[in-house]
């Protein structure tokens, strides 16, 4: 086996739920900084953890690291990597790059000298050729310098993990599957729970939910741009796609329910969710959460409702938010779990919450807020 370092992303503060998929999956010696967690790994790791992994943003294959003052050491340096062992001759690699707080600022003149080096280097392998086609798979290289220190890496997932693959339509202010998953982990429901969302929405949460009830692989219904690379056997692949199939639980009861008031999402909801045959797991209605009666003991309620940025501020928002905490806080063995811009929103709820986290959704600075209810008695299951 090829030992290999990969880079599992992340939106801000969402690094411990990657760390604790990669351990779930069996993965050691990381090494967590801000927005990444670093791992050793193997050629096939690179088709499971993009299969897998469900709050990360992409998986990256990390060529190298070095500290660079001058264009020349980066040229270098860069050279001698072994771009030559990963990029085949026709291969159609574009080069990317950022720069925080480093002598070497000009991003573009940073991709420029990465991409010579890189030619140079393949030079050294395909003696006959003095111009590549690029015709050939995709390979994001990505330039990183922070304080001086260049990180170097192939982009191994292409579109962004959140990309699913199931959310043909969305709603006008949807969340990314990859934060939806990490509120559904960051809370206490499970599967023999039930979930209840009341501003579904384009059914992101509920629908990450159910994936991750049955244990569906979020990356089964979607193309990666290494399974064109011929340095990755197919057979990898192909192996790792059977495994992910094969795990599927078909047998487990989900019981969500989730609703809006806009026809329109929720009819966009059921298509996402029946392209992914989850239709029988979530029960979708149109229907304003107030009107919605809740009996189930030990509910769990995970929920992303409009708040400043989305729909805009006043007295609505605040209605809004006081006859949510009026609806849930007498229900005393439930636990509730809700993202909000909203600075003012335990107030405007009723309730100060047990835990919140910083958290992005997209660019937006938001908070989720954990209410955290008694959990069920061992073995209680909600009918």
């Amino acid at each position: 086996m090829k030992e290999i370092e990969l880079i599992a992303t992340s939106t801000f503060g969402l690094e411990a739920v990657v760390r604790r998929e990669l351990e779930a999956l069996g993965y050691k010696d990381f090494e967590t900084k801000d927005g990444k967690v670093t791992f050793k790994a193997g050629l096939e790791d690179i088709p499971k953890t993009n299969l897998w992994l469900r709050v990360a943003d992409r998986v990256l294959l990390k060529m190298g690291e070095f500290k660079a003052f001058t264009f020349d050491e980066l040229f270098e340096k860069t050279k001698a990597l072994p771009w030559d062992e990963w990029l085949p001759e026709d291969a159609n690699f574009i080069v990317e790059g950022k720069s925080i707080r480093s002598k070497l600022y000009s991003i573009s003149d940073c991709q420029r000298i990465v991409e010579r080096a890189v030619v140079e280097k393949l030079k050294t392998k395909y003696k006959d050729i003095t111009w590549f086609p690029k015709t050939g798979p995709r390979y994001t290289i990505e330039v990183a310098l922070l304080k001086d220190v260049v990180t170097l890496t192939i982009d191994t997932s292409g579109a962004g993990l959140h990309k699913r693959g199931y959310r043909q339509r969305q709603g006008d202010a949807p969340i990314k599957e990859t934060l939806a998953a990490a509120m559904v982990q960051l809370s206490y429901w499970n599967k023999d729970r039930f979930l209840f969302d009341p501003f579904c929405g384009s059914g992101t949460i509920a629908i990450e939910a159910a994936m991750i009830g049955r244990n569906i692989a979020p990356g089964l219904d979607r193309e990666f741009d290494s399974e064109k690379w011929d340095v990755i056997d197919g057979k990898y692949w192909k192996e790792a796609r059977k495994d992910a199939f094969k795990a599927i639980d078909y047998d487990s009861r989900l019981d969500i329910l989730a609703c809006d008031i806009d026809v329109r999402a929720v009819d966009t909801a059921i298509d996402n969710a029946s392209s992914l045959g989850l239709e029988d797991d979530i029960a979708f209605v149109t229907k304003d959460f107030r009107d919605i009666e809740l009996k189930d003991e030990y509910g769990v309620v995970i929920t992303n409702p409009p708040y400043g940025e989305r729909i805009g501020e006043g007295e609505d928002v605040t209605r809004l938010y006081e006859d949510l905490g009026q609806k849930l806080n007498y229900l005393e063995t439930w636990s509730n779990y809700i993202i909000t811009s909203d600075k003012q929103f335990e107030k405007k709820y009723g309730k100060r919450a047990d835990r919140k986290r910083k958290l992005y959704n997209g660019r937006i600075e938001v908070d989720y807020y954990q209410y955290y209810g008694p959990r069920p008695p061992k073995g209680q299951q909600n009918k």
